[in-house]
């Protein structure tokens, strides 16, 4: 009797033992096995002849997935990111897979079926489609343009799609078959001509040689080059070499907008080249069919964003990580991995280089590469233009009204004046953060957090954004009756109803996570700034970086100061690291560009270091306090996290987790139990307690001890390990 050792995506940590029966089960199977009342896919990761479980306990192994095992390189990423991260096993396997492959109807799922038009029925169904139905007129004009439309390109055409063309299919207006493989990017492609590589600079040329006499086996790079300065060259030269010897590339990119942007430059280069992207947006049956490429070999180039670290590549030559100090490379939810570092160790066990690309290194790599850990490439100066000439704007002189100087106001007038693009730069949504009462004072909060709502005026709505929590408008103060409310603050709403006053004939357009929510929002209004359909832009983070807009020559920044307020040691980091990408958004073609940054302290370092567009000199100096203070890369910290809906479970389970900690070892220091920022969210009270070494070996050893120690309390309560945590 064979016994095979499956992990599964449950909170009960695993293995769990199945008799295979007459199913042939191989190390990385996947198989679908019942578990309780329900059945459903785990991921076999050894085989016995025998069990600890009693025979009569032991239940089959119903059938296996009729995929190829999971390589040996995959199943070693998820035993390392499961012990660094302390995580279940099986919990890792569920996010790195597509969603298909954790479905025990897997078969049935992946069976894809395509949608054709009976010719001699076009007149009658176009006829029957009413004039109000826009999505199904887009789904006919589809399935007019393309010979099939298959199940999920339906769906992306028009969300009810399955339910029209069955409706269609049953009055014989459209005919359903079995869909033939997706075709490959080098299938769709072929025609096209690779777009022309421009000559490399010198700086360039010499990154590339450097890194590419590194193939073939681990070495890690940081390639540090201004905004502007090529680093995408660098990178389809090195994916270029990389092809030539049959071997495939990952790409990291730090966010889904950026994702098609960059499919399309590679695609462009490279024609011939199977390329696919990966990442959270794609439909399950299409994430499948990419994954399954990239599995192969078949995919030469891999574009995602931070999920696509867990792709199995047989033939991987090289990974980069565009943009690495990026945050969003944290995953913040679950299994709270960091793509970057799980770049490295893939790239270590492939025995590949691995090129980390960005204007503002994190801390952590940049430390890496001061130490000798990391060798470093740079690119010190843009190719086609000069870098923006960056100023500031003293707000303790100048009156500021709704957020805009005067002198703003000038140069955006006189910006657009010259028929050249502005961007308006405030990294906070909404109309207003506070809706304020001035007579007595009172500040509408959220009902299930300690926060404050933020105003929407487009809605008129005041709404939460921790816990979603939504509501009118009040006319009055709750508290003294006072009718004359007023929003206290500024947010992207606020910014662009002051511009369109001031600015009426301008053609507006406000980028942030409200206006963006549909899906092609964003990559319809990148296509309307580079046809220069728009004169300013007002937006957040999500404009900051990896953006390349050739009329875009202004870039004005709004709130820059309150970061310099915050009580988190990475505050300062991160507003050079958007003060720096925002800017690098102005002058990037022949025009020349221009920063301005409101702000009360002119002569601040972070702003000093900005306008000297000397990063190096800065980092040094924050190393230099980082050392001093004891605080990270010359440490490595933990956080436990809880949250209860009663304080008191709350601060019970952390106070205990401390005392379990305490007398482990000289080398952890474990620090008392604190109030995490947001106290209250939908209606939880959340705590931290955080946990801290010198030594990165230690705390592994320590977590190792103390994770198994942890548990109990009531059933509501929630609790999380946070390795290397990005946020306090």
């Amino acid at each position: 009797m064979t016994i095979a050792r499956v992990e599964l995506d449950v909170p009960i940590v695993g293995p769990f033992d199945y008799e295979t029966g007459p199913v042939d089960a191989r190390i990385g199977s996947l198989v679908v096995v019942p578990f309780g009342r329900r059945r459903v896919v785990g991921v076999v990761t050894g085989l016995a002849d025998s069990s600890a479980v009693d025979k009569s306990r032991l239940r089959a192994i119903e059938r296996i997935l009729p995929i190829d095992p999971l390589p040996p390189a995959t199943l070693a990423l998820a035993a390392f990111c499961a012990d660094y991260y302390r995580h279940r096993v099986g919990q890792v396997f569920s996010a790195g897979l597509p969603t298909m492959l954790r479905k025990p109807d897997f078969s049935k799922r992946a069976r894809l079926w395509e949608y054709v038009l009976i010719a001699n029925c076009v007149v009658d169904l176009e006829a029957s489609i009413p004039s109000w139905a826009k999505g199904q007129k887009r789904l006919f004009r589809a399935m007019e343009k393309h010979a099939a439309v298959d199940a999920v390109q339906a769906r992306l055409v028009y969300r009810n799609a399955p339910k029209i063309l069955s409706e269609w299919e049953q009055r014989g207006w459209v005919e359903k078959r079995a869909a033939n493989p997706v075709p490959s990017a080098t299938e769709q492609l072929q025609t096209r001509q690779p777009t022309v590589a421009p000559d490399l600079t010198e700086e360039q040329r010499h990154a590339v040689g450097a890194i590419e006499q590194t193939l073939g086996q681990f070495v890690p790079w940081l390639l540090l080059g201004v905004t502007g300065s090529g680093k995408t060259e660098v990178y389809l030269s090195l994916i270029e070499r990389v092809a030539a010897k049959d071997r495939q590339t990952l790409v990291l990119v730090p966010e889904i907008n950026l994702t098609p942007q960059l499919v399309s430059r590679v695609q462009g280069r490279f024609p011939s080249l199977d390329v696919i992207s990966l990442h959270s947006g794609l439909a399950e049956g299409e994430r499948f069919s990419r994954w399954k490429r990239a599995r192969s070999g078949q995919a030469a180039i891999v574009l995602g964003t931070r999920l696509a670290v867990f792709t199995p590549l047989p033939k991987i030559g090289l990974v980069i990580v565009d943009e690495e100090h990026d945050p969003s490379f944290k995953q913040n939810e679950g299994l709270r991995y960091h793509a970057r570092d799980l770049a490295v160790y893939v790239a270590n066990s492939s025995g590949v280089p691995v090129v980390l690309g960005s204007a503002t290194p994190s801390m952590e790599t940049y430390s890496n590469v001061i130490e000798g850990r990391y060798r470093r490439a740079d690119l010190s100066f843009r190719p086609a233009a000069k870098a923006p000439l960056v100023q500031f704007v003293d707000t303790r002189d100048e009156r500021v009204e709704q957020g805009l100087s005067q002198t703003a106001l000038t140069e955006i007038s006189q910006c657009v004046r010259r028929g050249e693009q502005c961007l308006v730069y405030i990294n906070r949504r909404g109309f207003a953060p506070v809706l304020l009462c001035h007579a007595c004072g009172w500040m509408a909060g959220c009902p299930r957090c300690s926060a404050r709502l933020t105003l929407h005026s487009r809605s008129n709505k005041l709404k939460c954004h921790y816990c979603g929590h939504e509501e009118r408008v009040t006319h009055a103060c709750p508290d003294c009756g006072n009718q004359d409310l007023h929003g206290l603050g500024e947010g992207t709403q606020r910014v662009e109803q002051e511009l369109s006053a001031r600015f009426p004939d301008a053609r507006i357009l406000r980028v942030d996570s409200d206006s963006t929510r549909q899906r092609g929002a964003f990559e319809a209004m990148r296509e309307r700034i580079h046809s220069e359909q728009i004169d300013i832009l007002v937006g957040t983070q999500m404009l900051a970086k990896g953006h390349d807009f050739p009329k875009l020559t202004l870039v004005v920044v709004l709130g820059a100061d309150h970061a310099l307020y915050s009580s988190d040691f990475r505050a300062g980091e991160r507003l050079f690291q958007q003060l720096v990408q925002v800017s690098g958004r102005a002058g990037r073609a022949k025009l020349a560009g221009k920063v301005l940054v409101q702000t009360e302290f002119p002569q601040h370092p972070i702003y000093l270091s900005l306008a000297a567009n000397n990063f190096s000199a800065f980092a040094d100096n924050l190393l230099n306090e980082r050392r001093s203070a004891g605080f990270p890369p010359y440490v490595y910290q933990a956080v436990l996290r809880a949250e209860a809906h009663r304080e008191s479970d709350m601060w019970a389970f952390l106070r205990n987790a401390a005392r379990e900690a305490c007398g482990f070892t000289n080398d952890i220091t474990v620090f008392d139990p604190v109030p995490a920022p947001v106290y209250r969210i939908a209606g939880r009270f959340r705590g931290q307690l955080l946990i801290q070494s010198a030594s990165r070996l230690s705390l592994r050893r320590f977590m190792a001890q103390w994770h198994p120690l942890l548990g109990g309390g009531p059933a509501t309560l929630r609790w999380v390990l946070d390795i290397d945590p990005v946020d306090l």
